[in-house]
């Protein structure tokens, strides 16, 4: 059984920052053995997806920074535009496999971090800490026993609440035939979108060039669409408000995050 102080399930952003923190750069000697337990290729690997955050000046995963903007821009429905500078912060891109590596390179000569590949079935209280049990990709059964366990997996079911939306979205990562885009600024939240009957909706352009850009339809509301609804409705957005003209679509995302005031 492999031990350790700490093992923490997943290594999507969430695993893989805490590890990076416990272990990475700036963390000093003589800090917490880590295991860091992952899925093994397959559909318990989300696919590879965008993130994006606010930071004021350098920061700890600059070196994967695929972009970043000073300037964001609102439309309202009737196209009144907020076009604002938001020195000292800058809005940062990550594309999921660059900080995987990232973190892969900052770890690798880290000995007392162990990366684990396997389908965890529980996670067990035993005294003194806890056990998380796993599969291999050969169907073995493989443990873990650490003093702590952060299980980054998404629940079940959400908790009861008075307030429970999802946030989803589908997007499009483009080329144009024509210059479109303002590099220097990214389309926050554009609410020229057909507003949904239970919930609201807007567009989202972070441009990385003049013909290159993640576009995106995001949607708030109590259930997500079907594939084929997502792209009819990325579509119009480029098509009838964005008017981009002929364009490639290089790759797409979706993803769903629940907006809820649940404990």
């Amino acid at each position: 059984m492999l031990q350790a102080d700490v093992a923490i399930v997943g290594a999507g952003a969430a695993g893989l920052s805490l590890a990076h923190r416990l272990a990475g750069p700036g963390s000093g000697g003589g800090g917490p053995s880590v295991a860091l337990v992952d899925a093994p290729p397959g559909p318990l690997r989300p696919p590879r997806r965008t993130w994006c955050f606010w930071e004021a000046g350098p920061g700890r995963f600059d070196a994967a920074v695929t972009a970043s903007w000073r300037h964001l821009r609102v439309r309202d429905p009737s196209d009144t535009v907020i076009d604002g500078d938001i020195a000292p912060l800058r809005y940062k891109m990550i594309r999921s496999d660059d900080f995987e590596h990232l973190v892969d390179r900052d770890l690798a000569d880290r000995e007392d971090v162990r990366r684990v590949e396997g389908t965890v079935d529980t996670v067990e209280d035993v005294p003194g800490g806890a056990v998380v049990r796993l599969r291999d990709r050969a169907g073995h059964a493989r443990a873990v026993r650490a003093r702590w366990v952060f299980d980054s997996r998404p629940p079940g079911s959400l908790p009861a609440a008075r307030t429970t939306l999802l946030q989803h979205f589908h997007g499009w990562f483009v080329r144009t035939a024509r210059p479109v885009f303002d590099p220097a600024t990214a389309e926050l939240m554009d609410f020229r979108t057909p507003q949904p009957a239970d919930g609201l909706s807007f567009g989202y352009v972070l441009p990385l060039g003049r013909h290159d850009a993640l576009v995106e339809y995001t949607e708030f509301s109590p259930r997500p669409l079907t594939s084929d609804a997502y792209d009819a409705a990325v579509r119009h957005y480029t098509e009838h408000v964005l008017r981009l003209g002929d364009l490639e679509v290089l790759s797409t995302e979706t993803g769903v995050i629940p907006m809820t005031d649940a404990v």
